[in-house]
This record gives C-alpha cells, structure tokens and sequence, in this order.
C-alpha cells in the first residue's frame, strides 16, 4: 500500500479533510480511502475526515490498493523512460504511436507498452494512469501517475495551468516577428468530427511563441503552451496563416514530413511528494532535425 506522512503546522484547528484537501487529497479520492480500504491516522489512532486536527498532529494517509479495470491488451515494445519516481512515469513518445487505445488502435499504443512495462517491473499498482496525451503523429513528452493521489495533484496543476509544456514546431512560410502571443477560441469544426478550428463559440485559447530560425521558406518556433485544447498548437498556427508542414489535417497539400513537425521537448511540473520542480526534456527527433539541418 501507498502510503503518505504529514505534520499539522495550523495554528488554529482544522478539518482532517480540510488539510488533506490542502495536500491535493480529492473528494473523490477521499471517498475511495473510506469505502476501499484506505486508511486515516492522526497520531497513530484511526480517524474520520470531519476529525478535529491540533497544532503538530501527526497525519498518516494510507491509499486503498488500485484494481487494475484495465482491459486492453499488453504490448512489450519498449519505452524511451526519461524520468521515474515512485509516484511518475514521464516517457518520450515517438511520432506514429497513439497515446491511448481506441476501436482503430487496440494493441500498440503508448498505454499499452506502459502496461508491458508495469507488468515486467511487477508494480503493486497496475492500473494505469496517463496524465496528458499527445496526437498520434506529435512526438515528445507524455507524463502517467503512479497512483490515483499523483494523478490528481498534477490534474489539478493541468488546470491551474501551472505545469510548463514546450514544443519545437516548423511551420510553412517566413515569420518575421520574433515573439508572438496568440490568443483565440478553438472550437469542433461543424462538418467534422476531428477536426478543430477557430471559433467564437469555442473554448478561450493561448498559445504563446518565438521564433528560433528561419530556413528555406520555413520557420522553426519554440511553443510554450498556456492552455491544453485539442489540437491548439496546429489550429493556431494555421489561424496566423503558417501551418506546421507534413499536417496532413490542416496543411494536406505539404508533404516536407509525413507527419506534422511538432515535438513536446520540455515539461516542468511540481512534485508535491519531494517538494521539489521536475523538468523533463526530450531531444529533437530524427526526422524534424533533418528539416533543421
């Protein structure tokens, strides 16, 4: 079992769920500590979350072991690990993988080779938690939890927007201004089920840039995302006019790549359990490095 220490430093008496919740601890998660078999200690004596806690109460949370209800298949192909904890996974992803399964896609994607992964390492916890996700042709970075406990407290930073995401983007045509901000809703485009666009309607968007180099009629940008919609980063670059070659959705007719030139090579998230910044990086692949060349 995972289990978690603090000290109640609060001066004036608090909830037990009140300073659990100020850990990251869930409702949700709460919930399954107390009908799943997790367990609450304040000084070594089981209590409930309405609990009155005093100045140096010992906090001891113990998280129910996860049942893996994960029913797709096992791939043993190897991942690219970048860095791991007891808490996270963070895994470079190549370009041509999903990140999840689907009806389309049930054997090989990123999942799948985590859980390979898992099994040979012989985790207590074999369920598997993915953080963020990647489009099936965008390489890079790809963060999975541990535990339910770590999945919740990065969801939150992805909410907060205070985990770092960075990509290396080539996009067609000569950009001249060194540093733009761009802020513009992305919504479903009505005739299609995939595709995104933007749209009044759609959900505030920001994606921020700065362009590194210019070669050969194209522009090589280092993208800091500020927002996570669906295909941001491409929707917005063909908005501005400069679609990212080999997209084959939004820029069909440029085959530079056969696949969009995008790469996740940079995240920094918080890791509440070390008190400490992770940052994670990710070397330029192959062929978007050709390009560069």
């Amino acid at each position: 079992m995972t289990e978690f220490n603090w000290v109640n430093h609060n001066i004036e008496p608090i909830r037990l769920r009140t300073f659990l919740g100020s850990k990251g601890v869930t409702r949700t998660l709460l919930k399954q500590v107390k009908f799943h078999g997790g367990m609450m200690f304040v000084n070594n004596s089981e209590r409930y979350a309405n609990f009155m806690l005093k100045n140096n109460d010992k906090i001891n949370l113990i998280l129910p072991p996860e049942i893996s209800g994960d029913y797709f298949n096992v791939s043993n192909l190897p991942i690219d690990i970048i860095y791991e904890d007891e808490h996270f996974l963070v895994v470079n992803k190549p370009a041509g993988v999903p990140s999840i399964p689907s009806r389309i896609y049930t054997n090989d994607t990123l999942v799948n080779r985590v859980k390979g992964y898992f099994q040979r390492k012989q985790y207590e916890n074999q369920k598997i938690h993915i953080v963020n996700r990647l489009d099936m042709d965008t390489s890079g970075i790809v963060i999975f939890a541990k535990h339910h406990f770590a999945h919740s407290v990065l969801d939150k930073q992805f909410k907060d927007d205070s985990i770092q995401k960075y990509y290396i983007a080539i996009v067609q045509g000569n950009i001249y201004s060194k540093h733009v901000d761009i802020n513009l809703p992305i919504g479903r485009q009505n005739d299609s089920f995939v595709k995104r666009t933007v749209s009044d309607v759609g959900k505030m968007s920001r994606t921020e840039f700065w362009v590194n180099k210019r070669i050969n009629g194209l522009s090589v940008l280092k993208v800091k995302l500020h927002t996570g919609r669906t295909h941001q980063i491409r929707v917005h670059c063909k908005a501005i006019g400069h679609p990212l070659i080999g997209d084959w959705l939004y820029n069909p007719d440029n085959h530079i790549m056969n696949r969009q030139a995008l790469h996740c090579y940079k995240t920094i998230f918080y890791n509440p359990f070390v008190d400490k910044y992770v940052e994670c990086n990710a070397p330029l692949p192959k062929d978007m490095k050709n390009i560069i060349k």
